[in-house]
C-alpha cells in the first residue's frame, strides 16, 4: 500500500460526479467531517465536479433558481466550497484526485496544472486505491 493510502477501514471516499454546488458542498462536508474525526478522506472528481474545480468556481454559491437558498446560505455564514477545501487540506488527512478520463473528455488538460488537484488517476488506479473501503459516497 502506498504511503498516501491508509487502511480501508480508516478512510472515507467521496466520488463527485455532479458539479451542482449543493452536491459538491455535501461531498466536501463529508470529507471535512471525516478529517475532523481523524480519518483520512479521499475526494475523487469526475465530469462536472471536475469541471467546477478546473474553472475555479468554488467561491460563490450558485443554486440555480433558488435565491432564497443562496441568501440563507450567506446569512448563516455556511462555508464555501473553497473554505471546505482549504479546511480538509490543512489537516493533511485529505487527498483530492482528478480522473484523467474526465479531464480528457472535458478538454481540461491546459488547466490541470493550476487546478490544485493533488493527483491525477485513471479508473484502474482509482479502483486499486479504494478497494475495501466501505465508507463510500457517490454524489
Amino acid at each position: 500500500m502506498s504511503p498516501c493510502v491508509s487502511a480501508p477501514e480508516n478512510r472515507v471516499v467521496v466520488f463527485l460526479h455532479s458539479g451542482e454546488y449543493d452536491r459538491v458542498h455535501q461531498g466536501l462536508s463529508i470529507a471535512a467531517a471525516a478529517v475532523a474525526s481523524g480519518r483520512r478522506a479521499e475526494v475523487y472528481l469526475f465530469w462536472w465536479a471536475l469541471e467546477r474545480f478546473l474553472m475555479d468556481r468554488l467561491d460563490e454559491p450558485d443554486f440555480t433558481g433558488r435565491d432564497d437558498i443562496s441568501d440563507r446560505f450567506e446569512t448563516r455564514r455556511m462555508p464555501t466550497l473553497r473554505a471546505l477545501l482549504e479546511h480538509i487540506r490543512e489537516t493533511g488527512l485529505a487527498t483530492v484526485a482528478g480522473c484523467t478520463g474526465s479531464l480528457g473528455a472535458l478538454g481540461g488538460e491546459p488547466k490541470a496544472g493550476d487546478s490544485g488537484i493533488d493527483v491525477w488517476l485513471g479508473w484502474s488506479a482509482i479502483l486499486q486505491r479504494t478497494a475495501g473501503v466501505t465508507d463510500r459516497f457517490y454524489l
